[in-house]
């Protein structure tokens, strides 16, 4: 199976929030927000694997900054790492100005798996970051999952080398 890169996977979405989308203060509801993030997340899951993959966690979502009725937003998701038949994936979140400026808003990141026919996990193909940040998101994608497994009684503390390497400089 052929390795692929981050850039391979890019998928960006533009969005118009409308009054609908909006909460009593005019701006955006975050669950619309996490809905237009999933469904970047899974297109982009989809382009790195030619497959199906279905959301299996989000790991983080951080709402910096208000975005409010009426504003054009762009959401750009990418994987960061491949494991054996899961995928981390960042999404950034901009909001767009009149000017054409986008300001970074909020940031996702999220794990899909990818199944078969049988909806059974299949292997992805391997992931070759190029950029400076695409390798440091490829670094930090195994602690957040070593962490993730030890959290959720999956991986002994023990076995988490990239994540004590963290903490004790190991």
């Amino acid at each position: 199976m052929k390795s692929k890169t981050p850039k391979d996977s890019l998928t960006i979405q533009t969005n118009l929030v409308m009054p609908n989308d909006t909460n009593q203060m005019h701006t955006l509801f975050g669950g619309k927000l996490l809905a237009w993030m999933d469904e970047v997340a899974s297109i982009c899951a989809f382009r790195h694997c030619n497959n199906v993959a279905v959301t299996a966690s989000i790991n983080n979502v951080s709402f910096d900054l208000p975005i409010l009725n009426g504003a054009y937003v762009t959401l750009e998701a990418k994987v960061s790492r491949a494991f054996k038949s899961s995928m981390e994936i960042f999404v950034d979140v901009f909001v767009e100005s009149r000017d054409g400026k986008k300001e970074k808003c909020n940031e996702a990141i999220l794990t899909f798996v990818a199944i078969d026919e049988h909806k059974r996990p299949m292997v992805v193909p391997e992931l070759s970051p190029e950029t400076k940040q695409e390798k440091q998101r490829y670094t930090s994608a195994l602690r957040r999952r070593q962490l993730s497994l030890v959290l959720a009684g999956k991986m002994d503390a023990k076995e988490a080398t990239e994540l004590k390497s963290l903490f004790l400089g190991e």
